[in-house]
Parts: C-alpha cells; structure tokens; sequence
C-alpha cells in the first residue's frame, strides 16, 4: 500500500490526521518551515460548495498525518472563525480526526449531543490542476473549547500525498500526538472520548486517548512546553523523525529555543513540538 492509501482509516479505525497553526502569513510561516528542513505544498485555497471559504493553506505531508499552515485570506464566516481563534493566542488551533465515514461520525455526534453543522464537502485546487476533495465535520466551538476539533474523511489523498512532498530533508515522518491544555483534566477527558468514541487512560499525569494511529494527551500543568497557552488549548504536538537529535540540532541552529525534545516556535507559527 503506497502512502496515498494509508491515510485512509480501515473501517472502525481512527487516526489523528492532521493540525493546523492559524497564521497571519502564510509567507512566512513557509519560509520558516524551509529554513528548518521542511517541503511545504504550493498555496492552495479552500472552496465550499461553489464558494470560496476565505482561506488559503500549505501544508506539511507526511507519512503519518499532515500537518497543515492555515490563514484567512477574506471576510467570510469560516474566516472570521479563524481570526477569532487566532486573537487569543499565535500557534495550534485545530485538531483532526481521520475517519472513513464522515457521514457516520456526524450522526453519532449528533447522537452524543456535540450539534454538530451540517456536513461540509471541501475541496481545493493544488498545483497541476487536479482538486483535493474532503468531507468534514465542525461541531459548535463551545461544544470543543479548546479549538477547532474536528471529523476529516480524505476522498482524494493521491492528489497531496505526493512522493515529493513527504520527504523532507530534516527526517521529519509523521504527526504522532497533539497536546490539549484543560482546568478540568478528567471532565475534558470525559468530552474527548465521547467525542472520539476513544476510551481515555493514564500516562504519568495525562490523560491519554490512543487512536489507531496518533493520540491526544490532555494536561492541566504543561511543564515540557515551558510555555503554553491558557486552557482551553491546543499546546503543540509531537512529530516522529528519523533522527531526532539532528533536528532538535538543525532547530537550535537556526535560533529557536530548544529545551529537552521541545522547540518553541517563533510567532510566525507559534505553540511547540516535541520531537
């Protein structure tokens, strides 16, 4: 099975797919990821339906997930959603489960009282001309405070999981988990697992929910961050990497602050990695 194929969950399996930092600018944000050993896609703009979203991305494609530069790019109501995440802090805003059914994950979270909207059907055009499509569920923010928590079914993933995309100079080679910020750690833990249909467990002073392919750590204190927004919150996330000493180096190298396996980020992206 190529990489294309295995982003695609078998039925009755999750995956983490993918986050998303909201940027102001999506220039920067890439030549940063460049100057750190990264292959960002081309610039891509969202459509729904027949419509613009108001908002444009590159991206990070890996072998596990993706990792996605998000920025609003006109006034529209999915843009101003972005503004209004990014106005409380720089850095990770949205969290994506993998599904291989939106339809169905939209009913059952129907069922467990998340309201979620209509389901979407998005889609953008990438370089060369041909159109990635994706179904995706959003639930009402106040429902996953913590940002933009959500469903994706990738329809299309031959069209960005390109060869030429995935192998990054640094070894980067997947997206391995996500960090969430909460007060209450076992009431949020409670609220992702209804979410997610995923049962949550301990690890050290986390709450844990492993997917069939990445997971989500829940914590009140942070301490690997250093620094981290005030929950609710996506903190950062990890990245699994062939070699993680010589990028925690090519990171240090290049000025960002490296403490331990954690890398702050500049404001051009903003939150953490843990390599």
């Amino acid at each position: 099975m190529n990489v294309a194929e295995r982003q695609k969950p078998p039925a009755g399996d999750l995956f983490l797919d993918h986050v998303a930092h909201f940027v102001p600018d999506l220039g920067a944000a890439a030549r940063l990821l460049e100057s750190l050993g990264f292959i960002p896609t081309p610039e891509s703009a969202h459509r729904a339906g027949n419509a613009p979203a108001g908002t444009s991305n590159r991206c990070l494609m890996f072998e596990e997930g993706y990792v996605e530069i998000l920025a609003p790019t006109l006034d529209t109501p999915n843009a101003r959603r972005v503004r209004q995440h990014m106005s409380r802090y720089a850095g990770v805003h949205l969290a994506s489960f993998g599904t291989p059914d939106a339809a169905f994950e939209h009913a059952r979270l129907a069922a467990q009282g998340f309201e979620p909207e209509p389901l979407v059907n998005l889609s953008r055009e990438v370089e060369g001309g041909e159109t990635v499509r994706f179904g995706v569920v959003y639930v009402p923010q106040e429902k996953m405070p913590e940002g933009r928590v959500q469903y994706c079914q990738q329809l299309t993933p031959e069209v960005i999981w390109k060869d030429r995309f995935v192998a990054h100079p640094n070894g980067v080679t997947g997206l391995a988990a996500v960090y969430v910020v909460a007060d209450d750690v076992p009431a949020a833990a409670a609220r992702w697992a209804r979410f997610s249909g995923l049962l949550p467990r301990g690890e050290g002073e986390l709450a844990c929910l492993q997917a069939a392919r990445g997971k989500v750590l829940i914590g009140k204190q942070m301490n690997m961050f250093g620094a981290a927004p005030a929950a609710p919150a996506l903190a950062g996330y990890a990245l699994s990497c062939k070699d993680p000493g010589a990028f925690l180096e090519r990171c240090r190298k290049a000025g960002l602050a490296v403490r331990g396996n954690a890398i702050s980020l500049p404001a051009a992206l903003g939150g953490t990695w843990l390599v």
